[in-house]
């Protein structure tokens, strides 16, 4: 019998629970996978807590896992029993074995394991969006990237300094920070100990950033707005402090006429040719070794209650990946 983590009601970790669930055949269009490697992600914690509601109770959690093909449903011609596939930004990851849609899923080359890809997929997707489409990072560029040593953040520093810009790493502590500077991070900022504006000021001369990746949310919105250089774009992309408070856009214009924007993966891989595009440039720079992927913490599939604890708690560093 299959085991999957789910929830029959919103609230804290304490309401995940290890059930026992049925995987029937795949239909038309779908494939039946056995789930080796399972990422956990932010977006994980907000659905469980409530923050963002889901629509059908009880709910298998979780947004991307890596696995093997062991059924092919009607249609589906370019997999194959036995192929290595991962996916990302697909409800329903927390389990062994699952129901998927075939068009959801990226074949893996030989040159990436199965934990490297479920812990890059969501986060490494992410961050090429966040690099080449919300804001496309030139070289020269200044930019801030907010919990630079979590798992978005450090691919995040890595990509970014291969694409030539300056990084500040911001992060909680100094421990966080020589980890984040050995992944790419020209600069780190320890937030609960410096003034993250000021520091930006120093670094860059008074210039400011041209980017601001923020995935804290509530408790630094503020501060990344004010680390902006004029025209500067604040990407608000996570919560992990809390929602961002509404604010008027008038406090825009005296700060630089400056941009925010709230994009989502859902978003940027809402069809195959934009997940083919992240996805193709992700797989060629993690097998090429200019990113690697940070697989810090791993823990079995009936143990996510604490790992979701220790994210929220900020214990972690890079990914954690949950074992079926």
């Amino acid at each position: 019998m299959t085991h999957a983590i789910r929830i029959h009601e919103a609230g804290d970790a304490d309401k995940l629970s290890w059930d026992e669930v049925t995987v029937g055949d795949p239909g038309p269009g779908q494939v039946k996978i056995r789930q080796t490697a399972i990422g956990l992600n932010f977006i994980d914690v907000y659905m469980r807590s409530g923050l963002y509601p889901l629509a059908e109770l009880p709910a298998v959690l979780g947004m991307e896992a890596a696995g093997i093909i062991e059924a092919i449903g009607e249609g589906v011609e370019d997999l194959s029993e036995g192929d290595r596939v991962a996916y990302g930004m697909v409800p329903g990851a927390y389990t062994q074995e699952r129901l998927i849609a075939a068009e959801k899923l990226i074949k893996l080359p030989d040159t990436i394991e199965d934990q490297t890809a479920a812990a890059m997929m969501l986060k490494g997707l992410t961050a090429h969006y966040l690099l080449f489409r919300t804001y496309p990072v030139q070289p020269g560029d200044n930019i801030l990237v907010l919990a630079a040593a979590g798992g978005v953040g450090l691919i995040l520093c890595q990509w970014a300094k291969h694409l030539g810009a300056n990084v500040i790493g911001c992060v909680g502590s100094e421990e966080k920070a020589k980890l984040a500077r050995a992944n790419g991070a020209d600069h780190t900022i320890l937030y609960r100990d410096e003034d993250i504006a000021e520091r930006v000021r120093e670094i860059t001369n008074g210039e400011g950033v041209a980017v601001s990746y923020d995935s804290i949310g509530q408790a630094t919105f503020e501060s990344s707005l004010n680390a902006l250089k004029p025209f500067g774009v604040m990407v608000s992309y996570g919560n992990a402090s809390g929602p961002v408070e509404p604010f008027s856009p008038g406090i825009l214009a005296p700060k630089g006429s400056l941009y925010v924007t709230r994009p989502t993966l859902a978003t940027h891989t809402a069809t195959r040719e934009l997940l083919v595009e992240g996805a193709t440039r992700l797989l060629d720079v993690v097998s090429k070794g200019i990113v690697k992927i940070n697989v810090n913490h791993t823990r079995p599939l009936s143990e996510t209650a604490q790992a979701h604890r220790d994210l929220e708690n900020r214990a972690t560093t890079g990914s954690t990946v949950l074992i079926p």
